[in-house]
């Protein structure tokens, strides 16, 4: 089990070391904090990585701390995997995405700020067709990608919290760990934890229809059991909601089929074109605007009789032109999306060629000129 860890009993109502620096991350609304042995503190504000104030924590010195906030199966566990995941709740209005791991010998602590208070759909200023449509579909699966950090659970929450102002049903999330907290409004929130109160994802999804739930977040799609789980529940008349790391819709679709084997890709192949209803890609950008240290530049795919067909005839890398075909209808691709940015003022046109997948196509988008899209359907 390798060497055994400094371990420190809380006295009742004390509190643990850690706290100040939950709470100096709370204070600098920052939204990750790094801690490694014999090394400063840094934490992530406005996506850029910072020292912060103080001294470097010693290595025992930080272990202590970490052990403290553990209950004794979590200590065992890392003592014989290397690595950690959990959710900190900190005084109820924040948690904290918690992973410790060990490198070159050192234990080392990644901990990511979510507020258990769900930011107002207006505040994440995403196109209204998230909160107005995709939001209310009531079968298929939605999946929102992107890299880590890029706010996909936040969309989703937000999607999830307006369902849950306006519709009677039960939904049921699964969640490693859980990040935000609903309470009861005119649905019925089921959440469960990975770890606390499933073993296992695959223990979850298999108890999932016996639950009786109308809405579901699966959390990632991290392999075939899980996709699968997912579209079947999609089949079966349920709405899905499930995050999956993949930078736009043809990628997404690839990457999905790439986690099939190869003699079910057909069938998968199909299922999605009964049952993808959208998805969602966003990267966060740096804002220019005071008030929004960020905003999301989008791809939105919403699945229309175009995207389907090209989807069951193998054309997926012909996506892009339904999207751009599509505006009107609340799809938008990158290029799109980072001229109206501009346009609205919240990036500067330096942002928005850095980011944009093709700079050329975004001159000619700012210039009006839009390019072609008949010919592929």
């Amino acid at each position: 089990m390798g060497k055994q860890p400094l371990t420190k009993q809380l006295a009742s109502g004390e509190t643990p070391q850690l706290d100040k620096y939950f709470k100096a991350v709370i204070k600098a609304q920052a939204s990750d904090m790094h801690l490694k042995g014999d090394s400063v503190p840094r934490i992530r504000s406005g996506g850029m990585l910072r020292h912060a104030t103080g001294d470097p924590i010693p290595e025992e010195k930080l272990e202590e701390m970490i052990f403290e906030i553990l209950s004794n199966d979590q200590k065992e566990f890392f003592m014989e995997n290397g690595a950690l995941d959990f959710a900190y709740d900190f005084g109820g209005s924040d948690r904290f995405r918690v992973n410790i791991f060990r490198q070159r010998g050192k234990v080392s602590l990644a901990a990511r700020r979510v507020s258990s208070v769900i930011p107002s759909f207006e505040s994440l200023h995403l196109p209204e067709v998230v909160n107005e449509k995709i939001a209310m579909f009531h079968q298929g699966l939605v999946l929102v990608t992107g890299v880590t950090g890029c706010g996909k659970s936040t969309t989703i929450a937000s999607m999830l919290d307006k369902i849950n102002h306006n519709r009677s049903c039960h939904i049921i999330t699964i969640e490693d760990p859980i990040e935000f907290v609903y309470q009861d409004q005119k649905a019925l929130v089921s959440q469960r934890e990975v770890g606390i109160d499933v073993p296992s994802y695959e223990d979850a999804m298999r108890s999932l229809m016996r639950e009786d739930p109308d809405v579901v977040l699966i959390g990632e799609m991290r392999d075939y059991l899980t996709l699968m789980a997912g579209l079947r529940a999609a089949e079966t008349g349920h709405l899905v909601f499930a995050t999956l790391h993949s930078t736009d819709a043809y990628q997404t679709i690839t990457r999905m089929l790439d986690l099939t084997p190869q003699i079910e890709r057909h069938m998968v192949r199909q299922a999605l074109v009964g049952n993808l209803r959208s998805v969602i890609s966003q990267r966060l950008l740096p804002s220019i605007r005071k008030d929004i240290p960020r905003v999301p530049a989008v791809e939105i795919l919403i699945m229309n009789a175009s995207a389907q067909k090209l989807l069951g005839e193998e054309r997926e890398i012909d996506l892009p032109a339904v999207i751009r075909s599509h505006y009107t209808d609340g799809m938008v691709d990158y290029t799109e999306s980072l001229r109206r940015l501009v346009e609205q003022e919240y990036i500067d046109l330096k942002t928005a060629y850095n980011y944009a997948p093709k700079p050329e196509a975004l001159k000619m988008a700012m210039k009006g000129i839009r390019t072609g899209t008949s010919g592929i359907l």
